[in-house]
Formats: structure tokens, sequence, C-alpha cells
């Protein structure tokens, strides 16, 4: 486990001093309609304690920081779990391919008795589907979560893997992921601020207004 897991979190922004907009208010994301909720999310229990998990938040397609505020508040929404903070908001520069918008890009912090997959349902509320065959993965998109770190484990299995297996070569994660825990490590991968230092962060900006 990485240092600074329990001293350390909350040094980005915690979410219970936030008044998040619900996702039918006026400030929520619209396409015409009020936001439609999926079914509620099946309480899908692991035989152990609630874990720390990581998940990285993106959108590049409408008004993206109102989107990414309904997504955090969804997550304070769902069963067996409790948001723990979320970072600063960050303007980012499409990565993989570059010739479309830019991206918002947000990590949230959330204690959860929840297996990974569950929390990957909330890309549905927001009406993202993602392609079978991965064809999508660096378009645009509404919404997109990506489960960063979940605990200690390591996970391999198809359409999932933990820790997310470009997390030390994205800046756009590691920044936001950086706020929540200033000295995190990334199993397997070693210091994630190492990794930062690795790479080109160029054009990642906080965004005033979350």
């Amino acid at each position: 486990r990485g240092r600074g897991l329990d001293r350390g979190i909350g040094r980005g922004w915690c979410v219970d001093r936030i008044a998040w907009p619900t996702p039918a208010s006026p400030s929520a994301p619209s396409r015409g309609r009020a936001l439609m909720m999926s079914a509620p999310m099946p309480e899908v229990m692991l035989d152990r304690s609630p874990v720390l998990a990581f998940a990285g938040l993106g959108g590049n397609v409408g008004d993206s920081a109102r989107t990414l505020r309904s997504a955090v508040h969804r997550l304070m929404t769902v069963p067996r779990s409790r948001m723990v903070s979320t970072s600063r908001f960050y303007r980012t520069p499409a990565w993989g391919q570059e010739n479309q918008a830019d991206f918002v890009n947000a990590a949230v912090a959330i204690e959860t008795a929840l297996a990974p997959r569950a929390l990957l349902n909330i890309e549905r509320d927001f009406g993202r589907t993602r392609a079978a065959d991965g064809s999508d993965r660096w378009g645009p998109r509404i919404l997109d979560l990506d489960i960063l770190l979940y605990g200690d484990r390591s996970i391999d299995e198809p359409g999932l893997c933990v820790p997310h297996a470009y997390l030390h070569e994205r800046a756009f994660a590691l920044v936001p992921l950086l706020d929540l825990v200033s000295d995190i490590e990334i199993p397997g991968r070693g210091s994630a601020r190492r990794a930062l230092a690795q790479l080109d962060s160029a054009g990642i900006e906080s965004l005033v207004e979350r």
C-alpha cells in the first residue's frame, strides 16, 4: 500500500463542503431532457471490508465540468460506499486522438464495498456505452469513468484492468490523483509522483470554477 492513503487523503477538495447539484437540477447535464437514471445499482458486496478506491473522471462533450459535478454527486449516492474527497477539475489536452476538444478531468477517492464493475455502471447513466472492441477508446465522450486504483488489488479481467493499465503514462490522470494523496503509490509501478515527473504535463490547467 502506498504511503499516505490514510494520513494524506483529503488534501484535495473535500466533497462534504460543496453543494453538488442533483442530476435533475437545472445545473445538471441536459441533452434536451432530464438525466435519466438507470435502475438502482445492485449492492454487490465483497467478502471483505470496504476498500479505498480511486476513480478518474473525464469528458469533452457538452458542458463537461457540469457533467463531472453530477457524476461526483452520483458517486455520493451509491450503496455501501462513502465519498472521501475529490480533486480539482483540470482542462487537459486530448490524448491518443488529438483532433478533438480538450477534456475536463478529475479524480475521486471513495471508500466502497462494491465490486469495481458496479462503480463503472455510472457511465451508463450519462449515456456512455463502450464499444465491445474498444474502438471508441480515444474518441469524444460525455463521461469516462475509470477505476485507477482499488485498494492494493491487481485485477486483470476482460474489460477491467486495475491498476489502470496506462495510469503511469497519463499526466491527465496522475495530476488530479496526486491532488488527493501527494505520495500515492501505484501497485507494481511505484511512485505516482515519479511517474508524472517523466511525462509532459504541458497544457494541463486547473479550472477556477468546478
